[in-house]
């Protein structure tokens, strides 16, 4: 009997009977949330791995990222049914649940969207290297769209009239834009970059006297990883007004390139070297002869030019190929005593008579 009087005995209002029944729901509650979000993520696991479909892989995403605060929002509210707090309390943790509803919807929709441009980011890396940059520009939009929405409807929710704040905004906007003018034009840059496709994730580019693959396109620059294997920065700007050689985009490869002989080379054998040379590239695989002429009359030897093409714009094979095109050309001119000039001066000396001995 005592202890039936003893939950009788009221704090804050409320019976200790009616505080302990409502912590047993607010725990049952908790774990009932917990449970059901655990079942659900390992249902559509399962059904992503059975179908294989971007929806279930997304969607168990997305329940993974209800977050364990607003669980126990929601416990605590269904908790607070039997427990009389006053209107005031009521009227503030409405709020709060609100405001927590709120975020909580801001985070799945990121991470939604975020999860599915992830996906779609990794399938169309190798389909399509220009759409990625495009997604990373999209997400990020999106991003400040959806969190600068959640902002202003929790504003509104706690009372301020965002009405002014938006006509606030808007001003401070543009002092923002006029003080951050290098920022803006490295954003509008990234957007060029995305809709005109200058270049693409992967592409080899040089850009004055750097020169490196593209690894990401960023809002204000983008980043080139070099040869020697340390990341190249870039504002997107500056990027745009710098001329950029994309051998990326090259198909095949042009390799000119210049032997010099001896002025002592007999005419007969200066008629074979165009044809010897042709012969060597043809043997080639992957080049394609195009010329080789007597060009001109060095300083110290008689050059010839000679063009192929690298059916590639692979660089190693291109330069396995010049290699073996170099070391066969020493080999045949060997053969063929046709000898490599190499910077020599001749000096050719006369002796006049003296006029004693032209008068004798």
């Amino acid at each position: 009997m005592k202890f039936l009087d003893f939950l009788d005995y009221e704090l804050f209002g409320n019976p200790l009977q009616d505080w302990g029944v409502g912590v047993v729901l607010l725990l049952g509650m908790l774990a009932v949330l917990f449970l059901a979000r655990r079942l659900l993520r390992g249902r559509l696991q399962k059904r992503a791995e059975d179908h294989g479909k971007l929806f279930f892989r997304v969607a168990r995403h997305v329940v993974g990222q209800t977050k364990g605060w607003f669980l126990f929002l929601i416990a605590l509210n269904v908790s607070l049914q039997v427990i009389e707090a006053g209107e005031r309390f009521d009227n503030g943790f409405g709020k709060l649940l609100v405001v927590g509803m709120l975020i909580q919807m801001g985070i799945w929709a990121v991470a939604g969207f975020g999860r599915y441009m992830a996906l779609r980011r990794d399938e169309k890396l190798e389909e399509d290297a220009g759409a990625v940059a495009a997604m990373d520009i999209v997400g990020f939009l999106m991003r400040v769209a959806v969190w600068a929405t959640v902002f202003l409807l929790t504003l509104d929710n706690l009372g301020v009239n965002i009405t002014a704040l938006l006509a606030g905004l808007g001003v401070g906007g543009i002092a923002v834009a006029l003080a951050a003018q290098n920022i803006i034009s490295d954003l509008f840059a990234s957007l060029s970059i995305v809709l005109d496709k200058p270049f693409v994730l992967g592409d080899f580019l040089t850009i004055g006297e750097l020169s490196g693959n593209v690894e990401k396109v960023g809002l204000k620059t983008t980043r080139v990883r070099s040869l020697s294997g340390e990341q190249l920065v870039f504002s997107n700007n500056d990027l745009l007004n710098s001329r950029i050689r994309n051998y990326g985009r090259m198909a095949e490869r042009r390799v000119p390139f210049t032997i010099g002989v001896v002025y002592q080379t007999p005419h007969e054998k200066l008629e074979q070297i165009p044809a010897i040379v042709k012969k060597i590239i043809d043997d080639q695989q992957s080049a394609r002869f195009d010329r080789a002429h007597f060009q001109r009359f060095g300083n110290s030897s008689l050059d010839f030019e000679i063009i192929y093409w690298v059916e590639s714009a692979d660089y190693a094979l291109y330069m396995d190929i010049q290699q073996a095109v170099n070391l066969e050309i020493f080999r045949r001119f060997a053969e063929e005593g046709i000898e490599f000039a190499y910077p020599t001066q001749t000096l050719f000396m006369s002796r006049e008579d003296s006029p004693s001995t032209a008068t004798e």
